[in-house]
Order: C-alpha cells, then sequence, then structure tokens
C-alpha cells in the first residue's frame, strides 16, 4: 500500500488539474471540426471584405493576378492646374499606402486559409503551442499567440 502526505498528494493533484486544462484547452481549439468551419466561414467572408476595400484604391495588375496596383481617385485632373495635380499625387501615394495595408491583411487571411485546409490552423508559427481561442476569435489570420506577437520585429522594406 502507497502511502503520500498531504503535501505530496496536493502537488499530485495540482499536476494532473494542470494536464486536464491543458487536454481540456487542446482538444477545444483542435478537435472541433465545427470550429474549423466557423473559423473558414470568419476568413472568407474577411477575404470578400478586404477585396472590396482594395477595390476602392487599386486594381488587380493585369501581368500578375496576385498582385494589386493603386490607382489615383481623380484620373481627369488638369495637367495645367498645379493644385489639383499636386492632389492628384498625394490621393495616388494615400491610395499606395492603403493599398499595401490591405494586401498584407489579404495575404494573411488566405494563408490562415491554407492552414485550415492543411491542418494547422490555430498554431503559434513562435513556438508551434495552441492560439488561445480568444485571440483566435479577435483575429482569425492571427500567425501567433500574444507572447510572439509582441516579440515580432518589423522589417521595413
Amino acid at each position: 500500500m502507497i502511502t503520500l502526505n498531504r503535501e505530496t498528494l496536493t502537488r499530485r493533484v495540482s499536476r494532473f488539474k494542470v494536464i486536464i486544462a491543458f487536454i481540456f484547452s487542446f482538444a477545444i481549439i483542435f478537435d472541433m471540426k465545427l470550429d474549423l468551419k466557423y473559423f473558414r466561414e470568419k476568413l472568407e467572408a474577411e477575404r470578400v471584405k478586404i477585396e472590396n476595400e482594395l477595390k476602392t484604391v487599386g486594381r488587380v495588375n493585369p501581368s500578375n493576378p496576385n498582385d494589386w496596383q493603386a490607382v489615383p481617385t481623380d484620373a481627369e485632373a488638369d495637367s495645367a492646374d498645379r493644385i489639383e495635380v499636386a492632389e492628384s499625387i498625394e490621393n495616388f501615394e494615400e491610395n499606395t499606402a492603403i493599398l499595401k495595408e490591405l494586401e498584407i491583411q489579404l495575404n494573411d487571411v488566405k494563408m490562415a486559409l491554407k492552414k485550415i485546409e492543411d491542418g494547422t490552423y490555430g498554431l503559434c508559427e513562435g513556438d508551434g503551442k495552441p492560439i488561445p481561442m480568444k485571440r483566435l476569435e479577435a483575429n482569425p489570420a492571427a500567425k501567433t499567440c500574444l507572447e510572439h506577437a509582441k516579440s515580432v520585429k518589423f522589417e521595413i522594406n
């Protein structure tokens, strides 16, 4: 017969609770096919929304259908009027900046949809652990958990 003192028993119960919590959270994220369907639908809706926003500031590049080009908002600016030309150039630059951000978002959504198909959706790219459900709910295209999102260093192209 094995006898355990109160301290040892408390530690074992605590470990058991941690293991059960991990298994439960893992099951919530990865074992529910309905959740994947839900996130796929949410991502598809986001893809459509972003593509519609892209159409307001750009067009699909005819030589590369996976790329977008910014378009000026006022293509009929009188070239003799410097103010109108300057405003047209400024609008084009604004459209270019907006388009770049939207393209990044669109690519993130497309990558998340691919991960659903590959069976890797919801895994942090930093450490491979499950991304918390609350984070995926807030940002279905999330690539990392919050801990790794804070440590990502942005590179300027």
